[in-house]
């Protein structure tokens, strides 16, 4: 198979597994998903899922959010992990959405990526997926499934969505990158990894991977 022609079968492939798709993190506006993208870091889904009900009881916008302490954020999303850093920043940038933007969260990936704690894949998330803005963020299951099936080099994160930006079409930047995630959970994880069970790596996979894994 042509580079082109495994990029088309992953495309088919993904849209028939998962031809409807849906944030994996609670939210129910650009500002809370914000929160729970920057909660996400080093965390699970799952998680953040449990412990973003709580804090958005208290403060589901900036107004409310800078009336609490740092201190008072922290203790509530202290199981997700990271909680020093994250409680400051959730505090900073809620400061900053009132204080420039009128509470509202920008649709414009510079200015997002100038809110404390927040970096190029949490604005990029927040701009796909709140304002349908074309981005392809990258996260370890994307960086891995590039990798694997010969897309990119794996040497960096800003290479692997250059990579998948280039690929890929982008009137299905957004859909897709999810759709990578979801498959990456589901068929091919970092540990644990039967290839019996990934359908595009045993039809696309390059012989140096299978090979490592004695699959003919």
């Amino acid at each position: 198979m042509t580079k082109k022609e495994k990029v088309k079968f992953v495309i088919k492939t993904l849209e028939d597994l998962y031809p409807k798709i849906h944030i994996p993190l609670d939210h129910k506006d650009p500002y809370t998903l914000l929160i729970a993208v920057l909660l996400s870091a080093q965390s699970t889904d799952k998680g953040v899922n449990k412990i973003t009900p709580k804090l958005f009881e208290k403060a589901d916008n900036p107004y409310d959010m800078v009336k609490l302490s740092v201190e008072e954020i922290r203790s509530i999303i202290k199981p997700v992990g990271l909680s020093p850093m994250k409680s400051k920043g959730i505090y900073g940038l809620s400061k900053i959405l009132i204080e420039k933007f009128n509470g509202r969260v920008p649709n414009d990936i510079n200015e997002l990526e100038k809110l404390p704690s927040v970096g190029h894949k949490t604005a990029s998330v927040v701009v796909s997926q709140a304002f349908g803005t074309p981005a392809f963020p990258v996260d370890t299951h994307i960086q891995r499934l590039m990798f694997r099936w010969g897309f990119s080099n794996g040497k960096s994160v800003k290479r692997t969505e250059q990579d998948a930006k280039r690929l890929f079409p982008k009137i299905l930047w957004n859909k897709l990158h999810i759709q990578i995630i979801l498959y990456g959970r589901s068929f091919s994880p970092a540990r644990a990894w039967n290839i019996n069970n990934d359908v595009i790596m045993k039809k696309i996979g390059r012989k140096s991977i299978l090979k490592k894994l004695n699959y003919k």
